[in-house]
């Protein structure tokens, strides 16, 4: 199995594989094409964003800066909004559904690296897909860890760390995360 298929079967593999390596360079050159598009050609901006990610739904809206570590790994759902300096590093797959805000600052990272100093020397990685449902809101400068569901209706503070899964009609806060009290849904 060479390094590229250990890491689309959530293996442990080498991240600065040269195949790996290629498919970063190619990240961060359809994410400076994003980018470097005016802030008020939205049309362009969906066009390219349909091109460089998995799917992108309708109204969705992404402002600068966006980085990846792919692209073709993220999933978006309609009427998405993400603020300044979204980062999502999807080794593995990133689904969001529909109704989803994020604010400035949001690491959403599908990658990690072992705990011990030889497999790090040894430049090892895993990923883990991530999923968010739908109607959720993601506070500024939020860290969504590996292998993390966030339910429908939820609302992530500020800050916040997820570690672990999040339920449905919750918000969480805290570092790391932790639910604090149910939230209404009020379109059910």
């Amino acid at each position: 199995m060479n390094e590229i298929d250990k890491m689309k079967a959530g293996l442990e593999y080498c991240y600065d594989d040269k195949e790996i390596s290629l498919m970063k360079l190619n990240a961060i050159e359809n994410a400076n094409i994003f980018n470097s598009l005016a802030e008020d050609d939205l049309d362009k901006q969906h066009e390219v964003l349909k091109e460089i990610l998995g799917s992108v739904g309708e109204k969705v809206w992404i402002a600068k800066r966006f980085c990846f570590d792919n692209g073709k790994n993220i999933f978006i759902g309609n009427n998405f909004t993400a603020n300044f300096n979204l980062t999502i590093l999807d080794i593995k797959e990133v689904y969001i559904g529909d109704n989803v805000m994020i604010g400035p600052n949001t690491l959403i990272t599908t990658v990690g690296h072992p705990l011990t100093p030889k497999g790090r020397r040894e430049h090892l990685a895993q990923g883990s897909e991530i999923r968010i449902g739908n109607d959720v809101w993601l506070g500024g400068n939020v860290t969504i860890l590996p292998g993390v569901t966030i339910g429908n209706n939820v609302v992530v503070g500020a800050g916040a760390v997820v570690t672990k899964d999040i339920p449905d009609n919750s918000l969480a806060i805290g570092v790391p995360a932790r639910v604090v009290k149910k939230l209404d849904n009020d379109i059910e």
